[in-house]
């Protein structure tokens, strides 16, 4: 559930379900909201499950089992994932390392299948690893003034300049941590990090204090990172080999074995994978000039075609705020010479270019942009 569910619906939020955590969906007029976050700052709840790793061997343990090197200084972090033995991701999450404790960000519908899998697997080492979702809340700080809304509301620090690195503070009466996250979003992005307890209070500074901030919903997120060319785990990441999506970020190819590495070395080693993520731009309309037609946007799965034959599928599409045109992410065959393509949208084939990554140039680029 949301920490502060009562506050979002004071402020009008339209309410949804992921992974069976609470979210907001929107306050109203999304689209209006999402540049209002491209234009300044906005504020969102985020949803993860959350783990806490202690014991002295807590670096080492997590450090084998994730594809990234774990940090073993304070104040660092890193992402990471958990692979299959076929090379596929099972879960992402990000690593922070608080001093006597790991703290592990996951999606929230894996924290806790995650930690009974690894507290079984946990024999001779000092590791004790426990859910923590309820003890925290998690907040998004993104836009192009992001960093002049932290540096306005945050004493006792200066805000975080190093991705997946933080800094701790207050933010009026309460104690806070801020990160400076990966940038799924195109902009320049913070998590303000807190105890649920002081979840109200801080929210509260976010959004009033300071320079100003525009709160938005996951309907507003999803449209903000396809924008980006950003990845996301369950649309792109879930069950796919992260060479395929050219994540290197998530990835030390340096570092010793764990589950999966020896697939992912391979596939690194063979120079390229088989597939790779592209963005698309897809027709919207017939050539008729009709503004009352909704455009058609293909569903996650639907196939991508290079003239007869089929080339790949849709992650996920959606109408793109700024841009104003239907836009994709799609994973097809990486030898693909030909950027005239079609999508099959409602049992027919809509013509759809490949576009550059990312559709949008925000503040900051993704650190999930595919890199091959």
């Amino acid at each position: 559930m949301s920490v502060i569910e009562a506050v979002h619906a004071d402020l009008g939020a339209t309410f949804g379900e992921r992974d069976g955590r609470t979210i907001v969906e929107h306050y109203g007029r999304p689209e209006r909201t999402h540049r209002a976050v491209r234009n300044g700052v906005g504020l969102l709840e985020a949803a993860y499950g959350v783990l806490v790793v202690e014991g002295d061997d807590r670096v080492e343990y997590v450090d084998n089992v994730v594809s990234n090197r774990v940090p073993g200084e304070d104040g660092q972090g890193c992402y990471a994932l958990v692979l299959d033995p076929q090379g596929a991701v099972e879960v992402e999450l990000y690593v922070y390392n608080a001093g006597e404790r790991l703290l592990l960000f996951t999606p929230p519908g894996e924290a806790e299948p995650l930690a009974e899998d690894w507290s079984e697997k946990v024999f001779i080492q000092d590791v004790e690893i426990r859910v923590a979702t309820d003890d925290y809340a998690i907040f998004g700080v993104h836009g192009p003034t992001a960093t002049e809304k932290i540096a306005s509301v945050l004493t006792g620090s200066g805000s975080p300049d190093r991705r997946y690195s933080f800094v701790r503070g207050s933010m009026g009466d309460e104690g806070v941590t801020v990160v400076r996250t990966d940038a799924l979003t195109g902009e320049e992005s913070y998590e303000v990090v807190c105890t649920a307890d002081a979840a109200e209070a801080v929210y509260d500074v976010l959004l009033n204090h300071g320079l100003n901030a525009a709160p938005f919903g996951y309907r507003t997120w999803d449209t903000l990172c396809l924008e980006a060319g950003s990845p996301l785990f369950h649309t792109e990441l879930e069950g796919t080999i992260p060479n395929v999506l050219g994540l290197r970020n998530a990835l030390d190819f340096e570092k010793g074995c764990y589950v999966g590495q020896e697939v992912v070395s391979r596939v690194e080693n063979r120079g390229q994978p088989s597939r790779r993520l592209v963005g698309l731009t897809i027709a919207t309309e017939d050539g008729e000039d009709d503004e009352s037609e909704e455009p058609r946007v293909p569903d996650s799965g639907a196939a991508v075609f290079d003239g007869d034959s089929s080339v790949g599928e849709v992650t996920r599409a959606g109408v793109s705020p700024l841009l104003e045109d239907v836009i994709a992410l799609a994973i097809v065959d990486y030898g693909l010479a030909s950027d005239d393509l079609t999508v099959r949208v409602g049992g027919e084939e809509v013509p759809a270019a490949r576009t550059e990554l990312p559709f949008v140039e925000g503040s900051d680029a993704s650190d999930r942009l595919p890199e091959y």
